[in-house]
């Protein structure tokens, strides 16, 4: 039974959001008895095909259009020209998003923390220093697409429009505005299941993995000035680079 439904949803005969069959029919088509048939759909949840609904109602999952970020150009300092009043759709990832002919929206908080463990390093911290976090849930066409925390040692940007919780944008970049510019990045990628926390906050079905990037920037002498820690599904990105051979 999971073999057959698992072929009409590869073949398109099930589609994205459509219903499966209750369990009643499929007990009457497959022959097979309640728990059996139960058992099957459980497979295909599993494997992260099928979703449960409101009520007992069991769908097809629905595809995501892919992203596609060349991280390689998302933050240069020639697209962070551009970001001014009129020519941009706020940060750099919302103007992206609107350059693809789709609709960005972002919720936004910010707040005084205890960074994570790895962002604590990556900024160098001192032992008990804290950081102000910007978190974003951000959307594409209303449906939830990524989580990005950003994060910067407290004293480099108390009195800034960072700590301000909405999209905020400035020609060169807004550390760059107040004097902190960003001359080079490192980039890790991690590949994982998501916690319950980015389950919820991404609407994620059963069995999708995640990407986590994790982006510090540092100043021309090394310091670091931002760590950006962002949550992508694996059902819904690609992520692209661009490397000299040199």
């Amino acid at each position: 039974m999971a073999a057959d439904l698992r072929e009409q949803i590869s073949s398109g005969e099930l589609g994205g959001g459509q219903a499966l069959p209750s369990e009643s029919k499929m007990m009457s088509a497959y022959g097979y008895s309640r728990e059996t048939i139960r058992a099957g759909v459980r497979m295909l949840i599993d494997e992260g095909l099928v979703v449960t609904g409101q009520g007992s109602g069991k769908y097809v999952r629905e595809d995501y259009p892919p992203v596609i970020w060349n991280w390689s150009t998302l933050e240069s300092r020639s697209r962070h020209a551009n970001a001014v009043e009129g020519k941009t759709s706020g940060d750099q990832w919302a103007t992206a998003v609107t350059e693809d002919g789709k609709s960005p929206r972002q919720d936004i908080s910010v707040s005084i923390v205890e960074a994570p463990e790895h962002v604590h390093e990556a900024l160098e911290l001192a032992d008990g220093a804290l950081a102000v976090c910007r978190q974003r849930v951000r959307y594409i066409d209303n449906r939830p697409y990524a989580l990005a925390d950003s994060y910067f040692p407290q004293e480099l940007v108390n009195g800034t429009p960072l700590m301000e919780p909405r999209d905020v944008s400035a020609p060169g970049g807004v550390l760059a505005s107040v004097g902190l510019i960003q001359s080079r990045y490192r980039d890790e990628i991690a590949v994982r299941m998501p916690t319950r926390k980015e389950a919820e906050l991404l609407a994620l079905p059963a069995a999708t993995p995640i990407a986590e990037h994790t982006r510090t920037g540092y100043d021309a002498d090394g310091k670091p000035l931002r760590c950006m820690v962002t949550i992508l599904p694996g059902d819904r990105h690609k992520i692209l680079y661009e490397v000299d051979s040199d």
